[in-house]
């Protein structure tokens, strides 16, 4: 594999690569027994070389679980510029969901799919003490990588800063304590800043936050992962972003 290159896999990860970004794939290599005509097709119009290979040759081209019969051969990963996000014009102006010291790639590629099918959301990493975009994250993101652009920075402490003064609030979530999201006025245009299982937010970052908010929850005293947590509060400021039609 060239050194540019990195591997996606599964047949919904390959299938919306398909139809959102076909020039990044340069090869696929098929299982001799895959069967799957609607990706096939899509395969044979985009012109991309495809290769049939057996189960074993396959799984020595990529060594995971859940190939699915599919391997693609693919650009790597393209990060998205911090200042693309925060300088666009106010009507294309994204959340964004800053993520501290999250090193879990099966939470990352969760985020990000999550924010996909929201909508209208960035994901924000630092350089360092965090998962990048990997081949296990555009695998558990199952294709949302092709609509949340990523962003990684060398600072989040000083790209919340930049935020700040673009005109963005940050609010961050917090297990007690926070603003009961429920009732909770969101200001747009927003950073939401999640910060790592077990550890939570950095106290670097937490002097940074015009406010913080926490999930209610009447039951066991165990909290959601970050992911799941997450989900709720994509789904709050879906539901209270300005223009929302609910």
């Amino acid at each position: 594999m060239a050194k540019n290159s990195m591997y996606l896999y599964g047949k919904n990860s390959v299938l919306e690569r398909l139809r959102a970004a076909p020039g990044s794939i340069r090869k696929i290599y098929v299982q001799d027994n895959f069967n799957a005509p609607h990706i096939m097709k899509l395969i044979k119009s985009a012109g991309i070389p495809v290769t049939s290979v057996s189960e074993k040759e396959l799984l020595r081209i990529k060594r995971a679980d859940r190939l699915q019969g599919i391997v693609a051969e693919v650009r790597k990963f393209q990060y998205t510029a911090f200042e693309e996000l925060i300088n666009s014009s106010a009507k294309k102006r994204m959340s964004l969901v800053f993520l501290d010291g999250l090193n879990d790639p099966h939470n990352l590629g969760s985020i990000i799919r999550i924010a996909a099918c929201f909508g209208n959301l960035a994901v924000v990493i630092p350089q360092h003490g965090s998962c990048n975009v990997n081949e296990t994250v555009l695998h558990v993101a199952s294709g949302g990588e092709n609509y949340t652009p990523v962003s990684m920075v060398t600072n989040l402490s000083t790209a919340l800063i930049k935020a700040g003064k673009a005109g963005y609030w940050a609010a961050g979530a917090v297990v007690e304590g926070g603003e009961d999201i429920n009732r909770v006025s969101l200001p747009f245009p927003l950073c939401l800043v999640l910060g790592a299982e077990g550890r939570g937010i950095r106290p670097g970052i937490r002097k940074h936050l015009d406010m913080k908010i926490s999930l209610p929850m009447a039951g066991a005293r165990i909290s959601f992962n970050v992911a799941m947590a997450f989900a709720v509060f994509a789904h709050e400021i879906a539901k209270q972003r300005p223009g929302n039609s609910e």
